[in-house]
Order: C-alpha cells, then structure tokens, then sequence
C-alpha cells in the first residue's frame, strides 16, 4: 500500500520509530553509557555507531561465532565495547593518542583489556598480512576517503566465510564520489572482487533531524566467500 504521507511526516515517523525501537531492543547498559560520559566528558566527537548499529554489529559477531575481531577507528570504544561483550577479542586500530587513551580507559571500566594499536591503518594493516593475522569479522568506522584501500586489506586478513562491515558507506559516496559508484570508489572496488559476496544497506537516521543528508546514510557488509 503506497501512502501518500509528505516527505517531512515519513521523516517525523522515522525519527519515533527509530527512537521507540531502541527503547524496546537496546537495554541498559552500563559500561556502554560510562563510555559514552566519558567521551564526551573529554572533547571528542559524538559519531560513534548509533545504539541500534552496536546492537547490529553484536548481532552480526553472534551469527559468524566470531572469536576475533578487527577494527578500524575506534574513536571512545563504544563499538569495541559492543563487540567485546559478545565474548569477541577484539584488536583496535587507532591513530589519534587522545582517542586510544579515551578508548582505554572506557575498556577497563568495562572489564575489557584494550589491544588498541596507535597509528595509521594505511600502515598497520600491511604489517598485520605480513604477520599472517587472520580475524573472523572486521568493521570499518575510519576515514571514509580510504574506505576502498581499508576493504582490500580486509579481505587479505579475514577468514573464509567471515565477514567485513563498513559503515557510512552512502555518506562516503555522497561526500567523497558525488553520489557516484564508479571506478575506485568502494562500490566499484566491492563488486570487482570475486573473493566476497557483498550488499548495501541504506537508512536514514532519525539522531538530531533527518533533513539534511547528513543523516542519510547505510552500511555495506560483505563474506568472504
């Protein structure tokens, strides 16, 4: 049944739905709502994965079995968190101090010993092929201009039947590639790579208002086959 709602009461429902959504899925959590005090507490940006997204991505860890995971950006360890939680190892990649301390501290609090690596990912992930490291899921949350380049290393360092996941994938697209999924964009790259099987998942978000296109976005997983 179509309707014939204007565009602004769709994103008004969006905005209740998603809200009444995590009040009945997402429950309390303290360790979850420490690390997100103690980021804000400290400066850093509020864009870690959403309630529902560190929900997904548990999900996503529960379904594969996953006992190691890899993770690009780790900003305050909300998502590590998530992932940790679900009995995962988690290995952070990291490349601001400020943002790897934070991430520390919120890990501990949580019980969780940090395996947070500092530096550039551009730089880590080749050392970590070259030391033959093999994770069962790796999530992507850095960087969208280096997205494409991220996602070949990951194919490199995840186990067969693992899987990979990227989010902000459609902001990347919008921001970065002017809405184009042509050659060397990560969706060109994705669909050229016989090694996975791969979708995109576009959402809108109801954080802050969903008119802007700041708040349009969607994540890209892929297994590798």
């Amino acid at each position: 049944m179509s309707s014939a709602l204007p565009l602004s009461t769709k994103l008004a429902h969006v905005v209740a739905i998603e809200a009444g959504a995590e009040k009945a899925f997402v429950k309390s959590d303290p360790h979850l709502e420490h690390a997100l005090s103690n980021t804000a507490k400290n400066g850093m940006p509020s864009i870690q994965v959403s309630p529902l997204q560190g929900q997904l991505l548990a999900i996503q860890a529960r379904f594969i079995g996953a006992k190691t995971v890899l993770e690009i950006g780790a900003l305050g360890g909300y998502s590590t968190i998530c992932l940790a939680k679900t009995g995962a190892k988690v290995t952070s990649i990291e490349i601001d101090p400020k943002h790897r301390d934070i991430a520390s501290e919120n890990l501990r609090a949580a019980g969780i010993e940090p395996d947070i690596i500092l530096g550039d990912a551009r730089n880590v992930l080749p050392e970590l092929v070259r030391e033959a490291r093999v994770f069962d899921m790796v999530f992507i949350d850095a960087d969208w201009g280096q997205h494409a380049d991220y996602f070949d290393w990951a194919v490199k360092l995840t186990r067969k039947n693992g899987c990979i996941f990227i989010d902000n994938v459609v902001q990347e697209i919008i921001t970065c590639h002017d809405g184009s999924v042509g050659k060397g964009t990560l969706v060109e790259r994705v669909g050229a790579e016989k090694k996975v099987t791969a979708t995109l998942v576009p959402k809108i978000t109801g954080k802050e208002g969903v008119t802007d296109n700041a708040f349009i976005d969607g994540f890209l997983i892929a297994i590798i086959n």
